[in-house]
């Protein structure tokens, strides 16, 4: 049952069973990502597994995950900026390529990113990075977990 939840993310996060949630958000759930060789990185999943793209989703809750996606990548770079003093930006994509469900990569960018590398989309970093351990979500994490987490209770919507 260990990585049970990798298989099915969004039921997990609903089932409250995905140890990468960070908040449960208005349309979706902010997680931080299994991998971080860009420390923070972070994924919001819509909550609806049958959701596949975007435009499946009505008016009102299409919104509302923009709005979302928008709170975790401002909730990333400040508690990036605020960690690394080599934070430069967020990336924002929805991709929808490999997975089937509908969900959004924030990725944090640094200055400390090979020159070859830094000016172009994360998906050309090589593939070991995807899966070496020494990039695994850990403990080591947690700091940044719960800035990430704080900064998204800061900007919780009035209401």
């Amino acid at each position: 049952m260990v990585d049970d939840w990798r298989t099915d993310r969004i039921g997990s996060a609903l089932r409250g069973e995905n140890p990468c949630v960070l908040r449960r958000l208005d349309a979706g759930f902010a997680v931080i990502g299994d991998v971080q060789f860009l420390p923070g990185y972070s994924v919001l999943l819509a909550d609806d597994p049958g959701v596949e793209r975007l435009s499946d989703l009505p008016r009102s809750k299409r919104l509302a995950f923009l709005s979302d996606m928008d709170r975790l990548g401002e909730a990333v770079e400040r508690a990036c900026r605020r960690g690394d003093s080599g934070f430069r930006r967020v990336n924002l994509e929805i991709l929808g390529n490999t997975d089937g469900f509908l969900h959004a990569h924030v990725w944090p960018r640094y200055a400390w990113e090979p020159n070859d590398l830094v000016g172009m989309p994360v998906w050309l970093y090589p593939r070991d990075r995807w899966s070496d351990e020494r990039f695994a979500l850990g403990p080591r994490h947690d700091p940044l977990r719960e800035a990430i987490g704080d900064e998204l209770d800061r900007l919780r919507p009035a209401g």
